[in-house]
């Protein structure tokens, strides 16, 4: 075992937690995998999906949010994740880089959207990564904005009410005041 403090605290979503480390996994933005195949060289990332029962994970600083599936217990499941950090973390590499999509998705949207996006990267964002999840704005028209939740938001009870009522008020306030937020469907 190596000398690593790790400290877990439950996010808004009872299917994720963040596991707090006293060393950086992730010195430029963040990361989010869904899948083992998207973790690319990176290989505390990839053993980690070979715990049973992970779903996603969300690299942010010195957080490694976790998000599991429903039919695996926590009980079950953080022994495995916490020897699997340790095991892994040594060799981590937490200055590692990679294709960020967002830059490219940002540079073609209106500025109806960049706006939204400046305000959400402000007040919403900060928390929601945070807690190993994010907000992407999808269209704004006839002031409606669709948006999709990623990560441990995906799947948390709260964005769908909370969070989501947060970001219409802010939107209204700092926007426009007839502005709507709605999710998108999932396709």
């Amino acid at each position: 075992m190596s000398d690593l403090d790790i400290f877990i605290q439950p996010t808004p979503n009872p299917n994720a937690l963040k596991f707090i480390l006293d060393k950086p996994v992730k010195d430029n933005g963040s990361s989010t995998y869904r899948t083992p195949m998207e973790c690319g060289n990176n290989e505390l990332a990839v053993n980690l999906f070979t715990v049973r029962g992970v779903d996603q994970l969300h690299f942010f600083e010195n957080v490694i949010t976790i998000t599991k599936f429903n039919y695996e217990s926590w009980d079950e499941i953080e022994p495995k994740i916490m020897e699997t950090i340790n095991t892994f973390m040594p060799m981590h590499n937490s200055s590692y880089e990679e294709y960020d999509p967002e830059v490219d998705r940002r540079k073609n949207l209106s500025p109806e959207l960049l706006a939204i996006e400046e305000i959400l990267d402000r007040t919403i964002r900060p928390g929601l990564q945070g807690d190993g999840g994010d907000v992407q704005t999808l269209s704004y028209e006839d002031n409606v904005l669709l948006i999709k939740y990623q990560g441990a938001c995906g799947t948390c009870p709260s964005s769908t009410t909370g969070t989501l009522e947060a970001m219409k008020a802010i939107l209204r306030d700092e926007y426009n005041p007839d502005i709507d937020v709605y999710i998108a469907p999932e396709w």
